[in-house]
Parts: structure tokens; C-alpha cells; sequence
């Protein structure tokens, strides 16, 4: 049954698309329960579609009500005009414009003399000629109504990396194990990876989101891409060793230098997998004694600490908020109603354990900085992950109800490896309230992140222009695309970008629309390319050069190593998973066996003659990285694991229990895989074909 026109209408009013194309070129239309869902979590007053009239005549009220939008973009520092509606029989106005130096201009207006806008009733309010980078408020005062506008004055461009020729390497850092690792990776581990890539003259380190999980109590989730913040960090990175307070704590040594801590420590780091539960739970043990030390801090350590605590948005709330998830053991929605609603008392947390959280925080954020410190003097160091969204009982969505649009999911469409489409779990961020909170929940998280990167990778790019949403209840093959505000968040991006010197990569894998590449050109904002991909088994180009404007792999984490890729292990897995059927599957084996036959020939010609059969993947592997090496690409990023031909994924998207994600341990430590000559032979090569690279000069 088609949607009525009333139920369309309002559609389009809340910015949701009713029909789209998807991966084979075919017209999707919503049906009426996808768009009701929808509109329901967007707050439409909408419980059924006879609803829709009387949904559609109240959003026309507000939206015609409205004396001008919560946001305007002031690119490059161009005179600000903001459109405004006023009502009948205005005559002088005031306004009042609060740059974010402090500075205030005060001004009173006659309406009549405005320019006529855009739009049928709106007219134009030139504001100033120019405001410096930074976020503004104009207040604008009619007939006793105020209204407030942030004013994003944005570069048009984000920040640009300052030289060309760069490489580095990636691995999720709690795959990285070291002769002092105890369950996972930490931030000590990731230091010395950093200096050791270095070494080679690399100038980067790439892993995944190191946000905070859910590790020790429900609900459990360890993926990266689930966090329970996105403004704070996972202390299960933490190295307490390296805290100040270790040596001056008698009981944390003691506990340390234990025989039972030494056996469990030893027996999680012989795990090929990370433990994490236990991990978390061994790692809490010695931090927990060092918060105990903050009590009695020296002047300097005590001063450090609290301008941390100062200058760190809502770290006293995640800390109670953490705390009272430990007292219950369970997730926010389980609280009593007080808690859950986000009015917490003195009597429903342990002080002891706020304490814990504050300083497990205060720790993550003092070793991720001088690591990143450290990273930045050899290139622009760390090369952090910005996820798309948060888990359903995070912190963020408590903290936040009104951003986050509950009653939908994200996800993704059908396409061909997902024909069922995809349901992430996670509530979107609602367009509109982000807009109205003048988009402080995103610039806090950005903070967080590029405080300590050079280079950001924003996960899921075309969600800074659309959006799938899958109501609840429905299948993710009946989701809908909602539009945002794009050239908004450009220019958040673009603001913070330039305030920390730091680059953007947008994750623009699958599906992408035309107007996001654009968008990203036109921004500044680099994409990906990534060979496997690329590869073409039949007569096109066996693969293309890396454009300028990317940051060029391999791989990624979400893809099987090259080894795996090159045996066509993946098609296997998927079969067996139920993912693709026998015809699928042998017509992948066969294209995969083309491909094989054509690169092996390639490579052979480039190499003077045959390869040898035992030679074939290694050369054909390296052959691939001189060609991302040697490409004009700004950024080549080099899998560790590719190196030695691991072909085990980290990750295979589409499974949660089915298979083990987001827990593999890399199967050579730091130490090992330096003597590997096979890993040697690569990097020295990449480092010679991108010191090429940086002789053409310029910037990239």
C-alpha cells in the first residue's frame, strides 16, 4: 500500500527520503511503516499514519515559526548573512552577536531595510563582514522572542598535510603484543611500535577506535566500533607501569611483583587471543590501588590532576555514571528510574570507585599524549579512528537522550555480500538536535580524539550527508535514508581540523554518492584506496594508481588479510557463514583464480622472468605494496599482518558470536616480527619508493 501524500509531505519536512537507489541501480520506495518508524524517532507526533495530517499541519507551524535557523556556515572568513522570517509588523530589532574570544557586538536593526532571501517571507540579516575561525552565537531579539544562531566560521579546505610521501604502519593495538604485554596491547606496546616503524622512517601508526567498552560487566562488548563513550578512553590500554604513582605505591609493586598476579598475567599473555574480561579485570586490580594514591598526591601531581579534571568535559558525570553501572552490573536501562533518567545521588555510587574511573582517564589520556607527543616529532604520528556510532547503553546516550534519535538503528542497505542489509544496533544522532545544540557533542568528541592524532579517519563518511535508519522492529532491508546537514558538519570538521593540525581521511568504501566525493574534494577530506578492491581479473587495468587525494592500503580491518584474499579463504568462510550460496561462490572462486593467473604474469614481467612457485605470493605481495609506495597517494598504509601472510581476519563483518572478532593477538610479537625478513625487505622497500615520493616536493 502506497504512503499517503500527507505522510510523504511530512517526510520530506523532517529531511527523511522516501525512496533511493540501491547497490544494483534499483528504485527502493519506503513503505509507510519504514517512514512512520522513522518519523516517530525523529519526535513526530506519530502513531499511526492517519496520523500523518495532523503530524504535517504541526511541523508546518514549527518550521514557519521558526525566526531563523539554529546554524548558519560563514566559510573563509566571507561576510555572514543569516536568513530570518519576521513577523508581520516588525520594525526595529535587536541583535546581539558573542564571538567566541568574548568579544560582543551589539546592534539595533530597522527590518524594512533588509535584502529579501531565498525564500518566500525571509530576508537576509547581514551580520558582519568577517569573523576570525571559531564558533559564534547571534541572539536576535523580536518583539520580546529570542532566538539563537551559531555561527560556524569555517576554511572552506580542512588542514593539509604538509609534506607527501608518507607511510606507516597499522594493527589494532590490542593484537600488538610485546615481551612486557600482559592480556592486550597497551599504550607502552603502541610507543614502541611507533619507534620502531619510525626506525624504518615511517612516520606514522595506524589502530583501530581506542574509545572505552564495556569489558567487566553487561553488557559485554568489546568491538571498537560499539563504544561506551566516544569521548573517553578504553584504561585496559593503560601500562600502570608507567604511571608515577607505581613507584611510590608499595601496595600496587606488591601486587604487581605477586606470584599470583605474575601467573594469571603470564597466562593471559600466552593466549592467542585477548581474554578480555580477564584482562580488564587484571589491569583494574593495579589501577585501583594507584587511584587510591590520588588522595595523597604531590603539589605537582595534584595540580595536574585537577586541571585535568577542569579541562575535561563531563569526566566527573562519566565517572559516576560508570560507577553506578559497577554497583548495579548491569546497563543504564535497568536502573531504577532516578539513575536512569540521569539524576544520580551521592548514595548510588561508591566514591572509591568515581575515583577509580577519574584517574583510570586521567592515566589513558597521560600516556596516549606523550606517545602521540613523541609520534608527532617523526611525522604527524598517530593515526586515530573516529567510529560512527556508540552502543545502545553508552554513556553518550544516557548523558545525551535528546541527540540520540532511539526507535531506529543505523545500518546499511542490501547490497551484494549483505542482501538481508544491515542492522548495526546503535542509535543515529538525531540531524535536527545536533543542529540545536550547535553541534557540542561533536566537537567534544573530535577534541578528544585529535588532542592526541595527526591524522583521523572519520568511519562511514556519507553520514555526514545521509544516513540509513532502520526502525525498530522492522527488517534492515525496509530502513530509509535521513539526510544531515552536511556543509555543517564540513565546517565542524574543518574548525577542529585546523585548531589541532591534524588531516581528515573519510572512510568512503561501498556504496558512495557522487555528491560525497565531491564534498570531500571540495573539503579537503582524504578517502581510501585500497587495493583489493581495485583489482580488475579481466581487461580493464589490472589496478589504477593511488589518487593524490587518499590514504592507500592494502586492506582494512574489515577485509581478510592479502594472504587469505589471495587463496580466496574469504569465500569459503562466507559460504559457510550462509552469506553467499554454491553458484555465488564458484563464480567468485573463478574470478579469484583469474585474478591470481593475472597478477602472477604481471609481476613476473616486471621481475625479468618466471617467479618461482614458492615465490609467487611473497613477490606478488611486495609487488603491491611498491605500488601503493610508489603512488602519488599522500598516505600509504602498510597491514602489519600482510607482511608475513597472516590469514586470519580481525574481523568479518555481518557476525557477532559467529565468529572471533576484535580479539585476535597478532601471531608475532613486536620483537619477533622485527626479525622477520620478510618484513624487513618490505618496509626498507616502502621507505625507499615513498622517499621518492617526498623528493617530487610540494605538498601532497
Amino acid at each position: 500500500m502506497p504512503s499517503s501524500p500527507e505522510l510523504l509531505e511530512l517526510a520530506r519536512l523532517h529531511g527523511v527520503q522516501t525512496a533511493y537507489r540501491d547497490a544494483w541501480g534499483h528504485e527502493r520506495v519506503a513503505s509507510p511503516e519504514a517512514l512512520g518508524g522513522v518519523l516517530a524517532a525523529l519526535g513526530a507526533p506519530l502513531a499511526r499514519e492517519s496520523d500523518a495530517a495532523d503530524a504535517l499541519a504541526e511541523r508546518r507551524r514549527e518550521l514557519d515559526g521558526r525566526v531563523a535557523p539554529p546554524v548558519v556556515v560563514a566559510w573563509e572568513g566571507r561576510e555572514v548573512y543569516v536568513p530570518i522570517r519576521l513577523p508581520p509588523g516588525t520594525g526595529t530589532f535587536a541583535a546581539q552577536l558573542d564571538l567566541e574570544s568574548g568579544d560582543r557586538w551589539l546592534t539595533s536593526i530597522d527590518g524594512a531595510t533588509l535584502l529579501p532571501g531565498g525564500a518566500p517571507g525571509e530576508v537576509l540579516l547581514p551580520v558582519v563582514e568577517s569573523v576570525p575561525v571559531g564558533y559564534h552565537r547571534l541572539t536576535i531579539e523580536v518583539k520580546g522572542r529570542q532566538t539563537r544562531v551559531e555561527i560556524l566560521a569555517a576554511p572552506r579546505r580542512s588542514y593539509e598535510l604538509p609534506q607527501r610521501g608518507l607511510w606507516g604502519g597499522f594493527l589494532p593495538l590490542y593484537a600488538l603484543r610485546t615481551k612486557d604485554s600482559w592480556g592486550a596491547g597497551d599504550f607502552s606496546d603502541l610507543d614502541r611500535l611507533a619507534r620502531w616503524i619510525a626506525e624504518y622512517g615511517g612516520g606514522l601508526v595506524a589502530t583501530l577506535p581506542l574509545l572505552a567498552t564495556f569489558l567487566d560487566r553487561e553488557p559485554f562488548e568489546p568491538s571498537p566500533y560499539s563504544p561506551a563513550s566516544r569521548l573517553f578512553w578504553n584504561e585496559v590500554y593503560v601500562d600502570p607501569r608507567r604511571m608515577p604513582e607505581f613507584a611510590s605505591s608499595p601496595a600496587a609493586r606488591a601486587l604487581v611483583e605477586s606470584e599470583e598476579f605474575r601467573t594469571e598475567a603470564a597466562a593471559l599473555a600466552a593466549l592467542p587471543s585477548v581474554d578480555w574480561k580477564r584482562t580488564a579485570k587484571l589491569k583494574a586490580r593495579v589501577l585501583s590501588e594507584l587511584a587510591r594514591s590520588t588522595l595523597a598526591l604531590s603539589d605537582g601531581r595534584r595540580a595536574e590532576f585537577d586541571r585535568f579534571l577542569k579541562g575535561k568535559p563531563y569526566v566527573q558525570e562519566y565517572a559516576k555514571f560508570r560507577a553506578v553501572g559497577d554497583r548495579h552490573g548491569t546497563s543504564w536501562q535497568g536502573w531504577p528510574e532516578a539513575e536512569r533518567d540521569g539524576n544520580l545521588a551521592d548514595a548510588d555510587f561508591l566514591p572509591e570507585t568515581v575515583r577509580y574511573h577519574l584517574y583510570a582517564q586521567w592515566a589513558a589520556d597521560q600516556q596516549l599524549g606523550e606517545l602521540a607527543a613523541a609520534a608527532r616529532g617523526r611525522g604527524p604520528g598517530l593515526y586515530l579512528d573516529l567510529p560512527l556510532g556508540v552502543h545502545s547503553s553508552s554513556f553518550d546516550v544516557w548523558r545525551f537522550p535528546d541527540l540520540f534519535a532511539r526507535g531506529s538503528s543505523a545500518g546499511a542497505p542490501p547490497d551484494a555480500l549483505f542482501q538481508g542489509g544491515q542492522d548495526w544496533g546503535f542509535p543515529p544522532i538525531h540531524p535536527e538536535r545536533q543542529r540545536e545544540r550547535g553541534y557540542d557533542y561533536l566537537v567534544a568528541s573530535l577534541r578528544h580524539h585529535l588532542s592526541h592524532a595527526g591524522l583521523l579517519r572519520i568511519d562511514h563518511v556519507m553520514q555526514l550527508h545521509r544516513l540509513y535508519w532502520v526502525p525498530n522492529g522492522l527488517p534492515a532491508t525496509e530502513g530509509v535514508y535521513v539526510t544531515y546537514p552536511a556543509e555543517e558538519l564540513y565546517a565542524v570538521l574543518s574548525i577542529e581540523s585546523h585548531r589541532h593540525a591534524a588531516a581528515l581521511v573519510g572512510e568512503n568504501l561501498g556504496t558512495v554518492s557522487p555528491e560525497v566525493y565531491e564534498a570531500m574534494d571540495r573539503h579537503n577530506v582524504m578517502g581510501l584506496f585500497v587495493a583489493q578492491y581495485e583489482l580488475d581479473p579481466d581487461g580493464g587495468e589490472l589496478i589504477r594508481k593511488p589518487p593524490g587525494n587518499t590514504a592507500a592500503s592494502l586492506n582494512t580491518h574489515d577485509m581478510p588479510p592479502f594472504r587469505s584474499y589471495w587463496q580466496g579463504g574469504e569465500i569459503a568462510d562466507l559460504q559457510a557463514l550462509g552469506a553467499i550460496d554454491e553458484e555465488v561462490a564458484a563464480r567468485d572462486r573463478d574470478r579469484r583464480g583469474r585474478l591470481r593467473a593475472r597478477l602472477q604474469t604481471a609481476v613476473a614481467v616486471t621481475r625479468g622472468g618466471t617467479l618461482p612457485e614458492d615465490q609467487v605470493f611473497s613477490q606478488v605481495s611486495l609487488a603491491l605494496h611498491e605500488h601503493l609506495a610508489a603512488s602519488p597517494a599522500p598516505i600509504a598504509l602498510i597491514n602489519l599482518e600482510d607482511l608475513w601472510g597472516e590469514t586470519r581476519p580481525q574481523n568479518v563483518p555481518g557476525t557477532h558470536v559467529e565468529r572471533p572478532n576484535w580479539q585476535r593477538k597478532a601471531r608475532y610479537s613486536l620483537e619477533e616480527m622485527a626479525g622477520l625478513p620478510e618484513v624487513q625487505t618490505t618496509l626498507r622497500r616502502v621507505e625507499e619508493l615513498r622517499a621518492e615520493v617526498r623528493k617530487g616536493g610540494g605538498t601532497a
